[in-house]
């Protein structure tokens, strides 16, 4: 994942690694893996309104729990940051390859040959 930011501010890489952190208990209700560990988000950075940014994607753009992804990635933020906007991207489309080495032993620990 791309982690960027428009500040240089050490404390601003350090927010956003607590950032990436928390957004690791937003787990993809079908694989079971947190997004982070999936590959699915694309990179975080600040707006100059100071809004957070979160460029993520899905495993596929039909996917019909993206209400519920939200929803968790809403609860693991409300503590970290004040405002945020997420901005779902299919380019590039996610691939397996995106996914993380401590990803793929969730995935093989949850049965996936992978």
């Amino acid at each position: 994942m791309s982690v960027s930011n428009e500040t240089t501010s050490g404390s601003a890489e350090t927010e956003l690694e607590d950032v990436e952190e928390a957004l690791k208990d937003v787990i993809d209700p079908e694989l079971g893996v947190n997004i982070v560990d999936l590959g699915l988000l694309y990179g975080l950075k600040y707006a100059e309104d100071g809004a957070l940014l979160i460029d993520m994607t899905l495993t596929t753009a039909a996917c019909p729990l993206t209400d519920v992804i939200e929803e968790q990635v809403s609860q693991a933020l409300e503590s970290v940051v004040d405002s945020y906007r997420l901005n779902w991207v299919w380019m590039p489309p996610w691939g397996p390859e995106r996914i993380t080495d401590d990803g793929r032993d969730q995935m093989r620990a949850l049965g996936f040959n992978i």
